[in-house]
């Protein structure tokens, strides 16, 4: 396949105009003709990623966070984002991106991990302008949303909240987890978030969550919840690539996909 028909088969499901105003998904490097035999999926683009792209013969790598988020003043190698880029342009190696596009997906980031912890009947928690709102009487969805960022779904049986902890760090392999108890022991609807998404706790409180899941959250984003509603705070890298499976799974049948070995979360922890 060439480059512009793999990227085809991405934005069939996250369209570049689903990208949050800030992000900047899509093409980082690359010719859309250029033909791609192999794909290396990942979440960051970091040299080592690029350089197992080159030692894998991969003509593309196809990541969840862009590499380039603003435009380079100058490609001099000084840093290691202008050394993916020379590395990658001299080894002809295509980067694209599908961040907020993804996030944005119903199906895509937050979706996955719904499924990872086993919650049914999920929709979109905080949908874009033009999808299908929800009831303000009912809180039921009056459609069904494709594109919004986080999902609210059910566990099929109310769990204890410390069942529901073992579960998220089984699934997704943490090191480690920061929460908030929820006010009940027993738990069932859970909201979630991929990556940053504290921001959305008020949108999960007000939709009755008994739990609300997401990464990066700041000391005085958990108060708030206390007595309110139950926080598991993931770090951001664990909690997003799963995205990988996203990745391959829309490209099976099309090209071969590797996910990255060299591809892991920056934050080390002291036990």
């Amino acid at each position: 396949m060439n480059l512009k028909q793999i990227i085809n088969i991405i934005e069939s499901v996250a369209p570049l105009t689903r990208q949050e105003e800030w992000d900047n998904s899509g093409l980082q490097i690359g010719n859309g003709n250029a033909e791609v035999t192999r794909v290396l999926l990942t979440t960051d683009v970091t040299l080592d990623v690029v350089r197992e792209a080159r030692r894998q013969d991969c003509q593309l790598v196809l990541s969840h966070h862009p590499l380039l988020y603003r435009a380079l003043r100058s490609i001099t190698g000084k840093t290691e984002q202008e050394r993916c880029v020379i590395e990658a342009i001299q080894n002809d190696i295509a980067i694209y991106s599908s961040h907020t596009t993804m996030d944005n997906y119903l199906h895509g980031v937050s979706g996955r991990m719904a499924e990872m912890i086993g919650l049914q009947g999920y929709r979109i928690l905080v949908p874009q302008a033009d999808q299908p709102q929800r009831d303000v009487r009912t809180c039921e969805p009056t459609g069904v949303a494709q594109y919004g960022l986080g999902v609210i779904g059910s566990l099929p049986e109310p769990m204890t909240f410390d069942s529901l902890l073992k579960r998220v760090k089984e699934v997704f392999d943490a090191e480690e987890l920061r929460y908030i108890p929820p006010r009940k022991t027993m738990v069932q609807t859970v909201a979630l978030c991929g990556g940053a998404g504290s921001e959305f706790m008020d949108a999960a409180i007000a939709q009755g969550a008994d739990v609300f899941l997401s990464a990066d959250f700041k000391y005085h984003a958990f108060q708030p919840a206390v007595g309110q509603i139950g926080v598991i705070d993931l770090d951001h890298w664990v909690s997003e690539h799963f995205t990988c499976e996203v990745f391959a799974e829309l490209l099976e049948g099309s090209v071969e996909t590797l996910v990255s070995k060299a591809d892991r979360t920056p934050v080390c922890y002291y036990r």
